[in-house]
């Protein structure tokens, strides 16, 4: 059997409340502080995964004491929070994983895991390869089971300038008559817009209003597209963690369907033994692509760097079709 481990991490300083009650009554820079001194530890253990074939794994949830502002914030030097998630793989290995995957900001922090991987004991994946197959696969269903045409419809992808946004724009771009792709620097945007067929670089959420299919995948720490921004009749592919559509998309806007991007069933009867937030032997798409790994008993390097290839998207997606994880989409 091959392990695994999979790193995560409070979202915000407030999240840190959830183990420790207390923290809610001080200022974020006093947590955070806090953080800084604390270690990784293992928070739970995770059993009862098995494929149809019978192929079985187990693992860990890792915590990184570090918060998204200490970690790609700049509050913390890098070298820091590298020795941090490092700690994340030494503990693992003890454990006998052979494998751990870095998630939520673990991933994006410096070269996008390859530094990471060269100093690990263990074999290091992002996950996002797997997050992409499923954001894609996502969408295009939804458009489907609505009933609009993908050829002559407008996709736009908000953060697509970042690893996972960028590679969704480029393999679903061309699938639809016209692509905004959405980022916070405008000629990033336009470099990666200049790769999509039919695309236009923006920083402009207005255009949403024009799009039928929206993914949106930014790293920031709070909701950005609201009621107002979204087109009647559309579909919204939310990826981001935290979310990027804000809770009155819901509420204020029943003319829209948001379906959760990144998201997938675990076979088997899993026990995350760890509760964050997800019906029972559901996961995110990333520690599934670390749990895949582990059941085909590829302890390896995966998906690292800031970009995610096309061609690596394609070999997760074969990998599901020939795997014993092949029903966990």
């Amino acid at each position: 059997m091959t392990r695994f481990a999979f790193i995560i991490h409070p979202i915000s300083a407030r999240d840190v409340a959830r183990k420790y009650p207390a923290a809610k009554w001080f200022p974020d820079s006093w947590i955070e502080a806090f953080l800084k001194l604390k270690h990784p530890m293992i928070l739970s253990k995770i059993e009862g995964i098995q494929s149809i074939t019978g192929a079985k794994t187990e693992g860990w949830f890792i915590g990184c004491p570090l918060t998204p502002r200490q970690m790609v914030g700049g509050s913390l030097p890098l070298e820091f929070v590298y020795g941090r998630i490092l700690e994340c793989a030494e503990i693992a290995k003890k454990e006998g994983a052979e494998l751990i995957g870095l998630g939520a900001f673990t991933s994006v922090v410096g070269d996008g895991g390859i530094t990471i991987a060269e100093r690990s004991p263990i074999a290091v994946t992002t996950g996002n390869s797997y997050t992409v197959a499923t954001a894609i696969e996502g969408t295009v269903k939804a458009c489907h089971d609505i009933g609009f045409d993908t050829a002559e419809s407008t996709l736009a992808v908000v953060g697509a300038t970042g690893a996972i946004g960028k590679t969704c724009a480029k393999i679903l771009g061309p699938k639809f008559a016209r692509t905004y792709v959405i980022g916070r620097d405008l000629a990033r945007a336009q470099d990666v817009a200049g790769e999509v067929r039919n695309a236009i670089g923006t920083v402009e959420l207005d255009v949403l209003r024009q799009a039928d299919a929206v993914i949106s995948v930014t790293s920031s720490d709070a909701a950005i597209i609201l009621p107002e921004h979204l087109k009647p009749g559309s579909v919204v592919c939310d990826v981001a963690r935290p979310r990027d559509v804000s809770v009155r998309v819901g509420k204020e806007r029943p003319d829209v369907l948001v379906i959760e991007g990144g998201v997938v069933s675990v076979p088997g009867e899993v026990n995350f033994n760890f509760n964050f937030g997800f019906p029972p032997k559901t996961a995110y798409a990333c520690m599934s692509e670390t749990m895949m790994l582990a059941l085909d008993g590829r302890a390896e390097n995966f998906t690292l760097d800031k970009d995610v290839s096309v061609e690596q998207v394609e070999e997760t997606r074969m990998l599901l079709l020939a795997s014993p994880t092949r029903k966990t989409a």
